[in-house]
């Protein structure tokens, strides 16, 4: 009884895992500044940018991360399409990590530019 009790909140949970993924929405990468050429105004709306971004995609990863928890469960029963989901998950998370740390290094760069041509 317990086994079917699982497996029916598991299927339930799958069923209803795209629902809650499609309310997980990857922020749009901004637009930084060119270092070399910008003025002070635009790099502060580059940090203020970037800042926003860091804080769009945190909570992309926090709705994820609720997403990826009912599919974990699911996956660690067997369920072959909970692993696919949940894969998918973690490379969207993954990806968002990524995303994230490669605009910090191009706003250090552009930081650095800025601060040799000033």
């Amino acid at each position: 009884m317990k086994a079917s009790l699982k497996h029916l909140i598991a299927t339930g949970l799958l069923a209803s895992a795209p629902v809650f993924a499609a309310d997980c929405v990857m922020p749009e990468t901004p637009e930084l500044p060119d270092g070399t050429s910008a003025t002070m105004d635009e790099m502060i709306s580059g940090q203020k940018a970037f800042k926003a971004f860091q804080a769009d995609a945190q909570a992309f990863r926090d709705c994820v991360d609720e997403t990826m928890e009912a599919m974990k469960a699911a996956a660690d029963e067997g369920e072959e399409a909970a692993v696919a989901k949940y894969t998918a998950a973690v490379k969207d998370y993954n990806g968002s990590v990524a995303a994230e740390e490669k605009l910090a290094e191009e706003f250090n760069s552009a930081i650095r530019a800025y601060k040799a041509a000033n």
